[in-house]
């Protein structure tokens, strides 16, 4: 059967999310995905989804390397999996220099090595119980956990967008999570895994690859549309590296034009810079039917797990994740 997952990154409440994860898990969908931003503590989230569920995968989409420390995020991990009888996937990722240095007051430095050496440490801990590391970018002397994990190998699955991450991908991790994928992500990804794994000797095959996929979906396709603006502008405005990816898609004039008009705060400008051929090439957008037939051919291009990724806040929160888990259910 065709996997397909939800992922949910702030706007319902905690508690709201919850619920979400256990209407996903009744309407057959594989695996949720929590981010955390300022939406809440996505561990704490996933607990409470994981007592409340029993079928349904549950992941982190994603925890920084570097807001926690390595510990932590192995406590937490093996503390779900076990809650959930093994259902959990810890998905990690470096974040971004302009949301972890002003927001956590967090030097952010060498970000490809703080996830390789996190990933280390965390699976070694789990593995064995107890470990230590003297890195470039980590120094723990020993740290031991006081109850065996359910299982001893959580597997881990790390955010990438540019060859060099994902070739590291490919060298240590179980799965990679892209976002705004096209449909002609996929080969290039298979290619950058393919070479890390290669230079360790492992069978690049065995790598997941899933898209955080943002989703809007209407019976009305330009309110679909219009509903979807706000957040591609945000990412093309607020993050270098994802205006360098739409760029890097095809959409180079379009992406500077956003971010020249968010520099100088005009957001609306901003929105209106957000072109329909950009949001149809970078996610799921239109009607359900639209929405049905992208998931069809994200997967025939090469992502083996869709994860739909829709964008909402408000009051109005909740109901949009469960329409598009209605519109989308079985797809």
């Amino acid at each position: 059967m065709a996997k397909l997952a939800i992922a949910i990154s702030g706007g319902p409440r905690p508690a709201e999310i919850v619920e979400i994860l256990v209407r996903a898990e009744e309407l057959g969908y594989e695996s949720g995905w929590v981010a955390e931003g300022h939406g809440g503590d996505q561990f704490a989230v996933a607990a409470a989804a994981a007592t409340k569920t029993e079928r349904i995968k549950l992941g982190t989409a994603i925890s920084s390397v570097f807001v926690r420390t390595p510990p932590t995020i192995a406590m937490a991990a093996a503390t779900l999996d076990d809650i959930s009888n093994g259902r959990f996937i810890l998905g990690l990722g470096s974040s971004h220099k302009v949301q972890v240095e002003p927001e956590h007051g967090v030097t952010y430095s060498k970000p490809i090595a703080r996830t390789r050496e996190t990933v280390d440490f965390i699976s070694r801990l789990i593995s064995a119980g107890a470990a230590g590391i003297e890195g470039e970018t980590i120094t723990i002397e020993n740290f031991d956990l006081w109850f065996n994990p359910v299982r001893n190998n959580v597997p881990i699955y790390l955010a990438g967008l540019f060859p060099k991450m994902v070739e590291t991908v490919g060298e240590i991790a179980d799965g990679i999570i892209l976002t705004r994928s096209t449909l002609s992500t996929a080969a290039n990804i298979r290619e950058s895994l393919a070479k890390g794994a290669a230079r360790v000797g492992r069978d690049p095959g065995g790598i997941a690859i899933t898209s955080l996929l943002p989703t809007s979906i209407s019976e009305n396709r330009t309110a679909a549309f219009d509903a979807m603006r706000p957040g591609l502008a945000f990412y093309l405005g607020f993050f270098p590296r994802y205006n360098r990816l739409v760029s890097e898609h095809g959409f180079a004039n379009e992406a500077a034009h956003v971010a020249a008009a968010w520099k100088v705060g005009d957001f609306e400008e901003a929105s209106r810079r957000v072109s329909d051929e950009m949001l149809d090439a970078t996610g799921i957008v239109g009607t359900p039917a639209d929405a049905r037939a992208k998931i069809a051919a994200y997967r025939a291009s090469g992502i083996d797990l869709p994860i739909l990724s829709p964008f909402a806040r408000g009051p109005k929160a909740r109901e949009t994740f469960d329409y598009v888990l209605d519109a989308c259910a079985g797809a």
